[in-house]
């Protein structure tokens, strides 16, 4: 079941129903990308005003969630040297985002899980909280963070029930992120007050233009 995005926004109800959960999250961080538009370079390491780009991504994280875990390939000991759990994909082929899903739904310490890519470094500052309003509020199974009408898939927080979803949907050798979550009890939330938040950086223009932006 899909639900509106407009029914979703971010109201006054959203808000009451946001500031009184206090419900566990765990959360985990993709970077386990090839990066391919930047030659390769491990993405989560390129620095951005002197800093990692995961770096800004834990920070705005931190505050929202009960512990952090990071999805990585390469360079593993300087993604450890985060001091977080760093987990490889545990299969060679490359799975894409889904990948790191599945291994958030294995090992987190608790009962929703948050995911985010490693190259937004402007992430919501309350992303968790109104997501978390808007799964409770559809008595969905995931949210997905939307602005503009157009859906920000890797940004979403799910229940872990659904691992068994997403197990039989790799195993048929499916890859589609938006497609598996839509085959859940499926809501959107609506972030169209902040979509610059949800800049990622794909190329290195991409980071020298917010470089610009920020200075």
């Amino acid at each position: 079941m899909i639900y509106a995005v407009q029914s979703l926004r971010w109201c006054g109800l959203c808000r009451i129903l946001a500031g009184s959960l206090k419900l566990a999250v765990s959360a985990i961080i993709l970077s386990g990308g090839r990066a391919t538009r930047m030659n390769g370079a491990d993405k989560g390491l390129v620095a951005l005003q002197n800093e990692p780009l995961i770096q800004h991504v834990i920070t705005r994280l931190k505050p929202q969630v009960d512990d952090i875990l990071i999805n990585a390939n390469r360079e593993i000991s300087h993604y450890e040297a985060f001091g977080l759990q760093v987990l490889q994909d545990e299969n060679d082929d490359f799975l894409g985002p889904l990948a790191g899903f599945q291994l958030g739904l294995r090992h987190a310490k608790h009962e929703y899980l948050l995911t985010v890519p490693c190259d937004s470094p402007l992430l919501p500052l309350d992303l968790a909280q109104r997501l978390m309003a808007g799964l409770l509020a559809a008595r969905a199974d995931i949210a997905v963070a939307s602005s503009d009408y157009n859906a920000h898939s890797v940004f979403c927080l799910m229940k872990k029930s659904v691992l068994l979803s997403l197990n039989a949907y790799l195993e048929a050798g499916e890859r589609r992120v938006s497609a598996w979550q839509k085959r859940l009890n499926y809501v959107e939330v609506d972030f169209s007050d902040c979509s610059e938040a949800f800049t990622n950086l794909n190329t290195f223009e991409d980071l020298a233009a917010l470089e610009e932006k920020l200075a």
